[in-house]
């Protein structure tokens, strides 16, 4: 039983440590060629950084920091 706990312990660990580092869906560090900007701007409440919002000629929303 103790190791089932330290076994699910370990993988919500690596699942934290790993959220760090993993971009959300829809973001980008800077925006393709193509994208178009947006009014659009808010505030990430997990990150507190500023984001507008790009549409590409397919629709899709993606996500920038707004510098």
């Amino acid at each position: 039983m103790i190791i089932i706990w330290a076994l699910l312990g370990i993988a919500v660990l690596v699942a934290v440590i790993w959220s760090l580092f993993v971009r959300r869906h829809g973001e980008s560090d800077q925006p393709e060629s193509g994208w178009v900007p947006t009014d659009e701007v808010f505030t990430d409440p997990g990150t507190d950084r500023k984001m507008r919002v790009w549409t590409d000629p397919a629709g899709d929303r993606h996500y920038v920091p707004d510098r």
